[in-house]
């Protein structure tokens, strides 16, 4: 038996609460914030904490620092880049 068209927008709503409820309140209030996914503020304070570390590494010459540093920058940069299998995907939708 199909369900009925508002009982799948139901069901999507809910979902949608609880994956993202930042999201979903601000939509509610006519202020729409950015989704989870294109959130990355917290990425970029990670990457330039890791770049200091890894500069203030290499000017006190601390190899501790410095691998500290460069595993800091590595994490950043990895949750700063999109998704490579969306990216894919809108490629191929525009092409």
């Amino acid at each position: 038996m199909p369900q009925s068209e508002d009982q799948r927008l139901v069901d999507l709503e809910a979902r949608l609460e609880r994956e993202d409820p930042r999201f979903t309140r601000a939509m509610r209030s006519g202020r729409p914030a950015r989704p989870r996914e294109y959130r990355r503020t917290g990425a970029w304070w990670a990457l330039a904490l890791g770049v200091a570390v890894l500069g203030s590494g290499i000017a006190l010459a601390q190899g501790l620092l410095i691998a500290a540093g460069l595993v800091l920058v590595g994490m950043a940069a990895q949750l700063v880049d999109p998704d490579p299998s969306r990216l894919g995907r809108q490629r191929q939708r525009r092409g």
